[in-house]
């Protein structure tokens, strides 16, 4: 295995996965905290310090950031999940320690400046009018709202615009202090790397990091329910979504070989009964989206108006066979795929950078590609519909945005699921 993994003193834990004929190196910092870890009256605060980390430390100006990776030719991103925050710069193997130390720089001395704050807000309103012009991300959030109400979980990621534009400067600022320290971060190094040399490089550089522990989290819990918008667009964006497993669950493995098999490509169930054989949509799919303790299992699809009264009944039928009729030839083709993108998957820097820092955050250890790889493997066809079986007889969870009044009610599809 090319994993290291060191714990410093202060709990910070510094981890690489080494490769070898890699040409570069992503050095980043992964928090374990999100969107459900943000105070009640600060929904978007989470997202927002992302932003903030970029406008400027007491050493370099935002600018300064931004050009200090890129005139090396490397690059630097970030993003915001429910239950997690990634700082990362991808930069060639003789740049890591300017990527370490740019990345140590933002998470200890940015400045919150009134001024730079003041400017993201008017970002990231503009961020989340953007979102709104696109259906097909609004609906997600729909489905999150509606699947866990009154939840810090089910609130959406980049907030709302009334929320962000009156949040005070100390909402981000004691954001950061009660959520940024050693105890919920970890440093990922990925690529061409010596782990002893990034252990001495984040030894030095992140001694400011305070010592703390991972916040204390609301237990998620999903429930059914229909939410609808009606919107002058012209396709009926649809998601019909049910609780299912967390990721730390036994039968997570059997669950995201359902979603491969029912929906992951244009040879699964779905895509082929739906699209291919009906021509009802242009785009369907399916996949199990999993929290730390939770999971939804997920079925988007996008069609014209005139055509839902025939999609629901469609794809109801094909989640109550899946219970009982799935064939060795399409289980054995779900696994082919997902081993597929699980090994293709280890070529590629950024990925193997994610993945790591996401496991140790979510399992507190790395986990091997080959185990994971045994367990998807050692699925039955039993186990896929014993899971199936699990997930299809709860109660739905559907959102619809567009021109929703074709749309049948919510007893007439939950009639079509027994």
């Amino acid at each position: 295995m090319t994993v290291e993994v060191t714990t410093l003193p202060s709990g910070l834990r510094v981890a690489t996965d080494r490769m070898a004929e890699a040409e570069s190196t992503v050095i980043g910092a992964w928090v374990g905290v999100g969107t459900r870890d943000e105070p009640w009256a600060a929904n978007g605060v989470a997202h927002l310090v992302e932003h903030m980390m970029f406008k400027g430390t007491k050493r370099r100006s935002a600018y300064a950031l931004a050009t200090e990776i890129e005139k090396n030719g490397g690059m630097m991103n970030a993003h915001t999940t429910r239950e997690e925050t990634a700082y990362y710069a991808r930069v060639l193997p003789e740049d890591a320690e300017l990527a370490c130390d740019v990345v140590a720089d933002m998470l200890q001395y940015s400045e919150v400046t009134p001024k730079e704050l003041n400017r993201e807000r008017h970002v990231i309103i503009q961020e989340i009018g953007r979102d709104r012009d696109a259906p097909e991300d609004t609906v997600f959030d729909m489905l999150h709202q509606t699947a866990f109400p009154k939840q810090r979980i089910g609130r959406p990621i980049l907030g709302s615009a009334k929320v962000i534009a009156k949040l005070p400067r100390d909402a981000v600022t004691g954001y950061v202090k009660r959520h940024y320290h050693a105890g919920n971060m970890v440093i990922i190094g990925a690529g061409k790397i010596d782990h002893k040399k990034l252990v001495e490089m984040v030894r030095k550089r992140f001694r400011r990091l305070p010592h703390g522990s991972p916040p204390r989290r609301d237990r998620a819990r999903a429930t059914g329910g229909f939410n609808r918008v009606e919107k002058a667009i012209e396709q009926l964006h649809l998601i019909m979504a049910f609780p299912s497993p967390s990721a730390l669950a036994p039968d997570i493995h059997a669950a995201q070989l359902l979603g491969v098999l029912l929906g992951g490509s244009s040879s699964s169930r779905l895509f082929q009964k739906v699209r291919e054989k009906r021509g009802l949509v242009y785009t369907v799919n399916a996949g199990q989206m999993s929290f730390l303790d939770a999971g939804l299992f997920e079925i988007y699809a996008g069609t014209d108006p005139a055509r839902i009264k025939e999609l629901i009944p469609v794809i109801c039928a094909e989640l109550k066979d899946v219970k009982r009729n799935v064939t060795p030839s399409e289980l054995k083709r779900a696994k082919a795929q997902a081993r597929a993108d699980l090994l293709m998957g280890q070529e590629n820097v950024m990925r193997r950078a994610e993945v790591l820092g996401h496991q140790l955050l979510a399992f507190r250890r790395p986990i091997p590609a080959a185990t994971i790889l045994k367990r998807l493997m050692a699925v039955t066809k039993n186990d896929v519909e014993a899971v199936a079986r699990k997930i299809f007889e709860r109660k739905p969870i559907i959102a619809a945005l567009g021109p929703t009044d074709k749309i049948e009610n919510y007893t007439k599809i939950l009639g079509r699921l027994k």
